[in-house]
């Protein structure tokens, strides 16, 4: 039997993505996950998870392929270039290379289609975020 640690307080308690082909989505969501230094923790018929992540094919509850955009947070710039040549290697579509952006300074972002369409993105919020827990950024808008 596997165990799954429960995290009570926060906001988002899981993101489900469902997919149409469960060992393409684990191919790809293991090299993704892997470049970012994070595995795949468990997995069943038809399903696997991540920490919050939880992807599966379609049930009683779902119908056909998600299509979200999904960011997860890197640890510095080269990172986010591994975690974008992984995705591309593991049968992704490049939605966007390496590189900065402008939504705020500092942002080094990647994005990588899944093979079921999902926006798979990876971010470094650039030096300052090391040592911080948050920080708080104006959007101009």
């Amino acid at each position: 039997m596997q165990t799954h640690q429960i995290h009570r307080g926060r906001l988002i308690d899981h993101v489900h993505l469902i997919v149409e082909d469960i060992e393409r989505a684990k191919r790809f969501y293991a090299a993704v996950l892997g470049a970012l230094g994070r595995r795949i923790e468990g997995e069943g018929d038809g399903y696997f998870w991540s920490d919050e992540l939880f992807v599966s094919i379609a049930d009683q509850h779902s119908r056909g392929a998600t299509r979200v955009h999904l960011a997860f947070q890197a640890q510095d710039e080269a990172t986010v270039q591994r975690f974008h040549a992984a995705g591309m290697a593991a049968g992704g579509t490049d939605h966007g290379a390496p590189g900065l952006r402008p939504y705020h300074p500092g942002y080094y972002g990647a994005f990588v289609l899944d093979p079921d369409g999902n926006n798979i993105e990876t971010v470094y919020h650039g030096p300052a975020q090391r040592s911080a827990k948050s920080v708080l950024v104006t959007f101009d808008g």
